[in-house]
């Protein structure tokens, strides 16, 4: 067996041309978590979202079906909603040339609109998006024609958990927010990824971590494993920053997910975390070759929301592991144009999933590699 096996090379974390063959065949070309659906719970509300070159506005209609369109009005081009989030009655309203458009999408109005009959409404409505609801999140996908979602977003979880059941046990799309932090990191998508799949650098930076899960000083993640879960530590009673009890567990779960930590790696922007009591889901962002914005939430049964429960115990764990980890990586993302790092660096044992990442993007990128 081979000990070191190597990494992508430096320019596929700042070339510009590559980042940009990214946001084609990987973030506009797949399904993309875009926004949970509590943020667009009713008719009207809505939330943009940044997926490759598209800013994408994400709705809910008056049936209660989740909408997504290009944010461009179709008249001149000006961005229909510029806020990030808000609510509108029946229409989006453009502020430039006051086109109208419902919920569904379609042109509803404009100056003089009646006097231009042969306009087809549903023609010159919003560009729509494909979108679906799955864990409670509005997924999208700009593809004219997506790929499967069972096989890649869903098949993810199967790969990782060994069946799907074990994730569907966890009720995630019942759990409700209980706390969003969004991180501005200054460095390129994959080393994220690629610092969430492995753990060799836990017992270096995590102590917190480690101490609830004692099995990750040995350097191997979860993920390095199917169907594996991290045991909690001797005398840790909740996946809380010291150790203490969480909330409310999770009812529905079997006594094998008991005391565990659960991670899964949905390509290409959503990293899952499960633990008896609450699940916690990043979004990235890839804004660009040394920009990624991470939307990180924790999720909580209803009724410990409802009941204003402390969550800041729980909370303050993996903020500390999401801090120390972009620290890590806003460190090497300067060296990615070294001429030290020019071919790339090595994988140890531990690491080495992480070459199928690095595989599974050489296929997608093709032609456009560096």
């Amino acid at each position: 067996m081979t000990s070191l096996l190597p990494t992508l090379p430096g320019a596929y974390y700042t070339d510009p041309a590559v980042f940009a063959a990214e946001q084609e065949r990987i973030f506009e070309a797949m399904w993309f978590c875009a926004v949970r659906g509590e943020d667009v719970a009713a008719a009207g509300r809505y939330r943009t979202a940044q997926v490759g070159r598209e800013n994408i506005l994400v709705t809910r209609n008056a049936a209660g079906e989740a909408r997504a369109f290009l944010n461009v009005c179709r008249h001149r081009g000006a961005m229909l909603c510029a806020d990030e989030e808000g609510a509108v009655k029946r229409t989006f309203r453009c502020v430039y040339h006051a086109w109208s458009y419902d919920l569904d999408g379609r042109l509803v109005a404009a100056p003089n609109l009646v006097k231009m009959p042969d306009i087809d409404r549903v023609e010159y409505g919003l560009r729509p998006v494909h979108a679906r609801e799955w864990l409670g999140y509005v997924w999208v996908c700009l593809a004219e024609t997506p790929p499967s979602f069972a096989e890649t977003v869903q098949g993810a979880c199967e790969e990782r958990l060994g069946d799907l059941a074990s994730l569907e046990r966890y009720g995630v799309e019942g759990l409700r927010l209980g706390r969003r932090i969004r991180y501005d990191v200054q460095a390129n998508w994959k080393l994220i990824i690629e610092n969430f799949m492995e753990c060799y650098h836990c017992a270096t930076i995590h102590p917190e971590l480690v101490h609830v899960l004692p099995e990750f000083a040995g350097g191997y993640a979860a993920q390095y494993y199917v169907g594996h879960g991290a045991e909690f530590g001797p005398g840790i009673e909740g996946f809380t920053v010291d150790g203490s009890a969480g909330v409310t567990a999770i009812a529905s779960l079997t006594q094998e997910q008991d005391r565990r930590y659960y991670a899964v790696t949905i390509k290409p922007q959503v990293f899952l975390n499960l633990v008896p009591d609450h699940v916690i889901l990043h979004r990235m962002y890839p804004l660009a070759p040394g920009r990624t914005v991470v939307e990180c939430d924790w999720l909580y049964l209803p009724e410990v929301v409802a009941g204003g429960r402390d969550l800041t115990s729980s909370v303050e764990l993996f903020d500390r592991v999401n801090r120390q980890d972009f620290e890590a990586c806003e460190r090497c993302q300067p060296a990615m144009s070294s001429r030290a790092y020019a071919g790339g660096g090595v994988l140890v044992p531990s690491e080495h999933h992480i070459a199928t990442f690095h595989r599974w993007l050489r296929d997608r990128l093709g032609d456009q590699q560096p």
